[in-house]
């Protein structure tokens, strides 16, 4: 069977929408490097860019993935080209061409320099998830990080994302070229001001005068962005072949909702986002808080306590009406009474759309997938919400249970000797290799691990007592307590 790429493409012209600029003479040059070209990047921020480009202007990207080569071995025989599949209660399917290539850092660095430091360049967007960062507890650049220490050490080859940024940058200001607009679109709060900071004070260790420049003209917007992307599988390669009768490699799936806010500091020369939907919003933060609690605390609790009821996805999950009923009390007791959200937003009719979104039975995402990396999700999307509530006196039996549930799912993945994917795997299941099922001593040991919870709220009696409780009924119920209907 031949193979989706510029040859091909023009064969599928009438049967779904294609990249038609890809056919025309002069096509789009790239104005955009993109850093980590997984899988919900190329279903939202490459779709973006996309829409925009049918509206013109040189604003196709250069994927860079920072050592992975997988993405590249499956696109660049592609010409960058992929399928969009948007899974709902319509299904349809769009090629995306606003990838023009990947690298990869590890083993083309000068060609990624190279792109960094092209005066064309004009944005950097960044999907690294919240490890890729190396910040501390304080959302702070950690100095004291592996690997950034090795890129401070001098290496011409730097290892992080913010090494390389800077490394990129430093090159702009001795060739009196203008910083690139930063945006990071993965889910850290104030993303934009925390990755503004790494990159100052990356360079403050490296050179006073770069330093100097980038604080007063590195534009790094906050950004808020969501879409569920479940990882793609055969049953999708299938559906892609069938509906194409040509071959993709690595076609994407999306559930129909995406969104993306951007902090309204752009400068005038981007790309046409906002015709493809883009939000320029004054405060990102509003928006961010609502998606962070309304969303991504929801998610990650269904992980956690849908595992350890034995389901494989949110769609399973969300067949039982007893953990439905459990998610829908921490919405409406817990978390939204822990924020204020943004004027333009009706919360309940948000809400209500997210657990609606859950139940999409075209969307198979695994609550596995959703579990990876909890030692740094947690502290985003469940932490805050119970700092505010013990703040204002609110309840969080809830979110303690699924913090409860956390712990339990480590110790789950130590006794059954599965991996645990996690940049604090190592710790976290030495942790987990201690416990003996008595929540009096289990959940000290992890409220322990600093790395995750800060002391202020480890040492909270109320919040000690409100984990420990929930782990006890954890470990002797081993299903959803009375918690579920309600109880505070």
């Amino acid at each position: 069977m031949k193979q989706l790429n510029n040859q091909t493409l023009a064969s599928l012209n009438g049967k779904l929408p294609i990249p038609a600029y890809r056919l025309a003479e002069r096509q789009p040059q790239i104005g955009i490097v993109h850093i980590g070209p997984g899988a919900f990047f190329r279903g939202h921020q490459a779709w973006y860019t996309e829409q925009a480009l049918q509206f013109g202007g040189d604003w196709a990207i250069s994927a860079v993935s920072m050592r992975s080569p997988d993405v590249s071995q499956a696109l660049s025989p592609q010409d960058g080209l992929y399928t969009l599949a948007v899974l709902d209660a319509e299904q349809s399917y769009q090629v995306i061409g606003s990838v023009a290539e990947v690298l990869i850092a590890s083993e083309q660095y000068p060609q990624v320099q190279a792109r960094l430091t092209a005066a064309s360049t004009k944005y950097v967007t960044l999907t690294i998830t919240e490890k890729g960062y190396c910040l501390d507890n304080a959302g702070k650049l950690d100095l004291k990080h592996p690997q950034i220490q090795q890129d401070l050490a001098g290496s011409s080859q730097p290892i992080t994302a913010v090494g390389m940024l800077f490394s990129a940058l430093a090159a702009r200001y001795q060739a009196n070229i203008a910083p690139f607009c930063v945006l990071s679109c993965d889910n850290l709060t104030d993303n934009g001001q925390k990755l503004r900071g790494a990159i100052i004070a990356y360079a403050e260790q490296k050179d006073a005068s770069v330093a100097n420049w980038l604080a007063q003209q590195l534009i790094c917007p906050c950004t808020m962005v969501d879409s569920i992307t479940p990882a793609t599988d055969d049953t999708l390669r299938a559906q892609v072949i069938k509906v194409l009768v040509l071959n993709d490699n690595w076609p994407i799936k999306r559930e129909a909702f995406v969104q993306w806010v951007i902090e309204d500091i752009l400068p005038a020369d981007r790309p046409a986002w906002q015709q493809a939907g883009v939000i320029y919003a004054q405060d990102v933060s509003a928006f961010e808080k609502a998606k962070l609690r309304l969303l991504n605390a929801p998610h990650s609790t269904l992980a956690y306590v849908g595992s350890l009821l034995g389901y494989e996805t949110v769609f399973d999950a969300m067949q039982d009406e007893q953990l439905v009923g459990f998610i829908e009390h921490m919405v409406t007791d817990e978390l939204m009474p822990s924020f204020t959200a943004p004027a333009e937003l009706d919360v309940k009719q948000y809400s209500q759309d997210i657990l609606a979104r859950f139940r999409n039975p075209a969307i198979h995402h695994l609550l596995a997938q959703i579990a990876w990396d909890g030692s740094q999700k947690l502290p985003m999307r469940l932490l805050p919400a119970i700092s505010d509530n013990l703040a204002n006196g609110q309840p969080i039996a809830k979110l303690a249970y699924a913090i409860a549930a956390w712990c339990r799912f480590i110790v789950k993945r130590y006794h059954d000797g599965e991996k645990l994917v996690d940049p604090l795997a190592e710790p976290l299941l030495a942790v987990a290799a201690q416990c003996s099922g008595k929540a009096g001593i289990d959940v000290p040991l992890f409220l322990a691990v600093d790395a995750v919870f800060p002391p202020e709220l480890s040492l909270n009696p109320k919040f000690q007592q409100a984990v420990i409780a929930a782990y006890q009924q954890i470990v002797t119920r081993q299903a959803l307590p009375a918690v579920a209907a309600g109880a505070r």
